[in-house]
């Protein structure tokens, strides 16, 4: 075996189509109806207070069973602009759908997430009237830097208000990880973009793509031209393995991988036979399970701790193995393998723990790969943003409305300190500090 095959173009054109299609298909309509009918439509409902924006659940699904699409995705936009994608993406095993009394005396909860799913995707296909319109315009004007989750949920809810808002973004397309952070079967047909294009509909809202904080704009030039900033970041920084690392044509953050797959025609994408994933997380489900779907013959996901210290939760650890990944757990990297200037695989040392710390056995073992793919977490670059504003654990410390040390300074999502790094609680970062800033400006508080 050629352990320097390192290439795109493995598999045919329909097995590309198959294999990132979407991964979980929608509810077709007499599935939807069927489905909604097994809620009990709970008072105080525990699946709703389970939800990080609150979104209104046992009333969107009666509206869903009552066949009022519009009506049923009116409640869910309303408490969650990015109510689609949070539909295809959030944990909700581990949320709504865990806390659904439909668990106590059966195996199954109602499926929360794929109703969500219909009744915003049914509302985007014919969205008719807008459900949102602006306010009176305040004549204020607000920066939003980042246009993911966070970014955009904040923008929206300050053009609902009446405030203009420029959003800025490094990147050529708005979305932030929605756009280029996600595997391509979660997310096909293009669902994010096509997301963007519905909150942007409400107005008020400017795009600057393209230009990045602290090489482009500056936030003290913001703060002159603006009456408030959100600073919805996230992580651009990669944690480094912690040994050498070469610089090889196999040997690439996971990050970067997934967003080129996003970007690209995954016929276009090299990959090799033999891959390793280190890491434990979502990302590295994400990066393995492409892999082996771009044609790789060995995927293999190494972690430094047991199975139960994973981050990705259970369903993703299930459809990594499902789609052929190997899950090997308590082994940590110690050296990159090569030769002569191509990957030949990486060197392990074995782990266990020790008193509650983790050390090494002594033993070591080494896995062949022509790809390796680094997914052990991103962390925050607080050099952009300036060294006035309070961290707290290496992300930017706010209150609970996402208010900064700095005056008329906000920030949400990933880049905030104390938060789970979920796309549903990005969302309610910005639509409570699009609340928040709407009172400092205008001295209305927003019930």
């Amino acid at each position: 075996m050629d352990l320097a095959d390192l290439k795109a173009g493995r598999l045919s054109a329909a097995d590309y189509a198959s294999n990132f299609a979407d991964a979980h298909p929608p509810l077709n309509r007499p599935q939807a109806l069927i489905e909604a009918e097994r809620c009990y439509y709970c008072y105080d409902a525990p699946c709703q207070t389970a939800c990080p924006t609150g979104i209104d659940i046992p009333t969107f699904i009666q509206r869903v069973a009552q066949d009022n699409v519009r009506g049923a995705a009116e409640a869910i936009l309303t408490a969650n602009p990015l109510g689609g994608m949070c539909a295809r993406v959030c944990p909700t095993e581990v949320l709504c759908e865990q806390a659904c009394v439909r668990n106590t005396n059966e195996s199954k909860p109602v499926e929360i997430g794929l109703l969500q799913r219909y009744a915003v995707e049914g509302y985007l296909a014919h969205p008719g009237k807008p459900l949102f319109t602006r306010a009176t315009p305040t004549g204020r004007r607000v920066a939003v830097v980042g246009a993911g989750p966070a970014g955009l949920a904040a923008a929206h809810g300050l053009a609902v208000h009446g405030h203009d808002v420029t959003l800025f973004d490094a990147n050529a397309k708005l979305g932030g990880l929605n756009e280029y952070g996600l595997a391509t079967y979660k997310v096909a047909g293009g669902f994010a973009q096509k997301e963007v294009d519905w909150l942007l509909s409400v107005g008020g809202i400017t795009p600057k793509l393209n230009c990045r904080l602290g090489r482009d704009i500056t936030l003290d030039g913001l703060l002159a031209e603006h009456d408030a900033v959100f600073l919805g970041l996230g992580l651009a920084g990669v944690n480094a393995l912690g040994i050498a690392e070469p610089e090889l044509p196999g040997l690439r953050d996971a990050v970067d991988f997934i967003a080129e797959l996003r970007q690209s025609e995954p016929s276009q994408v090299a990959v090799g036979r033999q891959v390793v994933v280190i890491g434990g997380g979502m990302t590295a489900v994400d990066a393995a399970v492409q892999s082996k779907l771009l044609g790789a013959e060995q995927v293999t996901m190494v972690y430094r701790r047991g199975m139960d210290g994973l981050s990705a939760s259970t369903h993703e650890q299930h459809w990594a193995q499902t789609n052929g990944v190997t899950l090997r757990c308590w082994a940590r990297p110690l050296a990159v393998e090569a030769e002569g200037g191509v990957l030949t695989g990486m060197r392990f040392a074995a782990t266990k723990l020790e008193g509650g710390k983790l050390v090494d056995t002594g033993e070591q073992f080494t896995l062949k790969a022509d790809l390796v793919l680094r997914a052990i977490g991103q962390t925050f670059d607080a050099a952009p943003a300036g060294a006035a504003i309070e961290l707290q654990s290496g992300r930017i410390k706010t209150d609970d409305d996402g208010r900064t040390s700095l005056a008329r300074v906000w920030a949400g999502g990933d880049c905030r300190a104390g938060g789970k790094d979920l796309t549903v609680e990005a969302v309610e970062h910005g639509k409570r500090a699009a609340l928040s800033i709407h009172t400092a400006l205008t001295g209305v508080a927003h019930g």
